[in-house]
């Protein structure tokens, strides 16, 4: 099948198009209808009327954006007309709600009049929050833009022009940073002069290129004054003629320092490359096929090629996902007027920033690159990097706010903690926990330190305070995993092979001489096993809490801790605890990991623990014993033990939450089978602690939620044990690692 074929069943699949009107309130009852229509929604009504910025608060308006288009150049396929560049549009608002989380209305307008199609937009500006132009030839491109600016009060972007702009721009910040090359002295030459290329041109300006630095060839060559005077050029590129002598594009491209692509492939060959200054810049932009290939433009030369694309298959795509959503998400939270040249510079800085900064491992295996960090074959974040809408977005809100075009001021740090909500469930209860370990950082042990994972966990946890880490491993093989990452942090390191092993195994020998180990094997456990030696810092109070489990199976990582640390003095057994968030819901799922078949006292016991974990996260625990029965509708010793376990916590006076069971799992989250079907339950509202009624069915069950469910998941947090201890999973990431090592500070504070 070919790519076209795919592509026309991609789309024609039940229902057609990709977009769809999605309801965000309830609609399950009369009541509701009601509210959402006839008559309660007078009441939203009156208030804009009488306030009409109350539409912001009452309607969806502020998280709208209307995608518009009249179809006169659409990607490379031209002229197409307006029904035709409907995918494409849809296209577009499938971004922005992938990336963003913006709302889209595409608008295709049979419209080629400028002064009609502006009329037009400007009529709807009562509907939106913002105006995405798109796919509109120049030059009518750059007077729609221009008049819409003047006439709206919401921001407008022409996303052809300033898109490739701001990526590119963000490209050409680090090219030159590793070029080690002066923007304000440099020489850029431009292949084409259309609408990408003028708004390119532009912004490079903005960022600190001279403009007489910068020599533009359209299909007949050079952009010469001569021309320009001749009437040869439009107004618009006629603002980058240079009164210089005639030449193509070849002649452009002598000793420039810097060349900018967007006009048609293969017009550029490896002669034009070599032909340019020392450790050139290429931004081949055309697509599908570049000017030059990248192969050819990396082997024309022997020194460094900083070489960009608008290929995927490529290092360093210039690619406008990069730019659109999160600048509209940055403008639309500040209400701003519009979208100007600050907020660019700082959209283009952020992307800048971002793409020097070590890359999470979700972006890695998504892009299936394990050695991605910044330097020649990196100067651009990836698409997927969810780090892309709080950077961007909030530098783009910063420059609104500082630039004056902001109707809302908002605290930029709250803004960061609220952009990550957005795309992680779980960031904004995990931000709780971060915030309180950065309050006051411990002493963390990392039991597998020579690895890179733990290694770059290391460098977040100290860079932003969270806390103090301390990796425990090879002290040679640290050193060479840092030199090869580029890390320059100075981080805390124990060597197994050059501490005082007599102190810390004679501390394991005492604990463990009437458990079959001798005083040799515990020097040899310390010596060679950074679990055991890292255990006994902990109990001996040189590090506040230990993680572990990276590089070993979750039983054997356990086993350490549990032998040396142990439980807490009253408490008997430890769990596993997961943390699954929802779009609407956040529930914590025990026991997961550890107690394969747990009794009623386990079961009571892991309940207490998960119920204080909960109130960790700021969540008030409401906590349901799983099993298949219904409150005694099967009666047997499996059953009996979750209904045990409930009736001990009901019974307690000193437990202040509810708790009920034993009850199937449906019962548990479905609040109208809950209140409706069983009105006696102690449990007003669905569960959010679950307590699995054994280990296979906590493992089997948090796995389903997580996969089918979409949740995302935090964990496993041990709960029980006697000092900080939490084992990782052997696929955990890097933020999983960090996470877990904030819950250890916090563990660590409490006790």
């Amino acid at each position: 099948m070919s790519l076209d074929d795919e592509s026309l069943e991609y789309h024609r699949q039940d229902p057609p198009g990709k977009i769809e009107i999605a309801t965000t309130k309830p609609t399950n009852t009369q009541r509701d209808l009601s509210l959402a229509y006839s008559p309660g929604v007078a009441g939203p009504c009156r208030a804009i009327a009488d306030d009409p910025d109350a539409a912001y608060e009452y309607t969806a308006k502020g998280n709208l954006v209307g995608v518009v288009s009249n179809g006169s150049a659409v990607l490379g396929l031209g002229d197409i007309g307006p029904t035709a560049s409907k995918p494409v549009m849809e296209g577009k608002g499938v971004l922005f709600k992938q990336f963003a989380d913006i709302d889209v209305f595409d608008l295709e307008l049979d419209q080629t009049d400028v002064d009609a199609f502006v009329q037009t937009v400007a009529a709807m500006e009562p509907t939106f929050g913002g105006i995405n132009l798109e796919d509109i030839a120049a030059p009518e491109c750059f007077e729609i833009e221009a008049a819409l600016r003047e006439e709206m009060s919401i921001p407008v972007f022409h996303d052809d022009q300033h898109g490739t702009a701001i990526i590119s721009g963000a490209g050409l910040l680090n090219a030159l940073e590793l070029v080690e090359k002066d923007i304000e002295s440099i020489e850029v030459a431009f292949a084409g002069a259309g609408a990408a290329a003028l708004a390119t041109a532009k912004f490079y300006v903005s960022l600190g290129v001279e403009k007489e630095n910068i020599t533009m060839c359209d299909i007949d060559g050079i952009l010469t004054t001569e021309r320009a005077e001749s009437g040869d050029l439009d107004p618009y590129s006629r603002e980058f003629a240079r009164d210089v002598p005639a030449g193509d594009l070849a002649d452009a491209m002598a000793g420039a320092d810097v060349f900018v692509g967007l006009s048609a492939g293969g017009i550029v060959d490896e002669e034009m490359v070599r032909s340019m200054a020392a450790d050139p810049i290429i931004f081949a932009m055309a697509n599908p096929d570049p000017e030059i290939d990248y192969e050819s433009a990396k082997t024309a030369r022997d020194d460094t090629v900083v070489m960009a694309t608008g290929r995927s298959d490529y290092p360093n795509q210039v690619n406008n996902v990069l730019g659109f959503p999160f600048i509209f998400r940055g403008a639309l939270d500040v209400r701003a007027t519009e979208i100007n040249e600050d907020m660019k510079v700082a959209a283009a800085d952020a992307l800048a920033d971002l793409a020097r900064q070590d890359v999470p491992d979700a972006v890695r295996k998504a892009y299936e690159e394990r050695t991605l960090q910044f330097g020649p074959e990196y100067i651009l974040p990836k698409p997927l990097d969810s780090r892309l809408i709080t950077e961007v977005s909030a530098a783009v809100a910063r420059a609104a706010m500082e630039s004056g075009v902001a109707r809302t001021e908002i605290d930029l740090d709250a803004y960061r903690e609220r952009l990550e909500a957005r795309i992680d469930r779980s960031m904004e209860l995990m931000r709780i926990v971060l915030n309180e370990a950065q309050r006051d950082p411990k002493r963390i042990a990392l039991a597998e330190g020579d690895d890179e994972k733990i290694l770059r966990a290391a460098v977040r946890l100290q860079d932003e305070a969270i806390a103090e880490p301390v990796l425990v491993g090879d002290r040679d093989a640290i050193q060479s995993t840092t030199r090869e990452l580029g890390i320059e942090a100075d981080l805390s390191v124990v060597d197994p092979s050059d501490v005082d092993d007599k102190r810390y195994a004679e501390r394991l020998y005492e604990l463990r001489q009437r458990n079959g180990v001798t005083r040799r094997e515990a020097v040899e456990r310390v010596r060679t096993d950074p679990n055991y030696l890292a255990s006994v810092m902990v109990e001996m109070g040189e590090v506040d809490g230990m993680l572990t489990g990276l590089t070993n199976h979750y039983p054997s990582a356990l086993r350490p801790p549990l032998q040396v640390i142990g439980t807490a003095p009253d408490i008997d057994y430890a769990a596993g605890v997961y943390m699954l968030t929802f779009r609407n819901r956040v529930l914590f799922v025990a026991d997961a990991t550890v107690n394969q078949d747990p009794d009623e006292d386990v079961l009571e016991e892991v309940a207490r623990q998960t119920a204080a974990l909960a109130r960790r996260f700021d969540v008030d625990p409401r906590v349901a014993f799983l099993s298949y029965s219904d409150f005694g509708s099967v009666d047997n010793e499996g059953t009996r033990k979750p209904r045990e376990a409930a009736r001990r916590l009901r019974e307690d006076p000193d437990v202040d939450f509810p708790v009920d069971g034993e009850m199937q799992a449906d019962t548990a989250v479905v609040e109208s089978m809950l209140t409706g079907t069983y009105e006696f339950a102690d449990l007003d509202e669905p569960a959010n602690v679950l307590v699995f009624p054994n280990l296979e069915a906590g493992n089997v069950g948090y796995k389903l939620l997580q996969r089918l469910g979409g949740a995302d998941a935090v964990g496993p947090m041990l709960v029980g044990m006697d000092e900080p201890v939490h084992v990782l999973q052997r696929d955990d990431e890097v933020k999983d690692i960090v996470n877990l090592a904030a819950v250890a500070v916090t563990d660590a504070q409490d006790e």
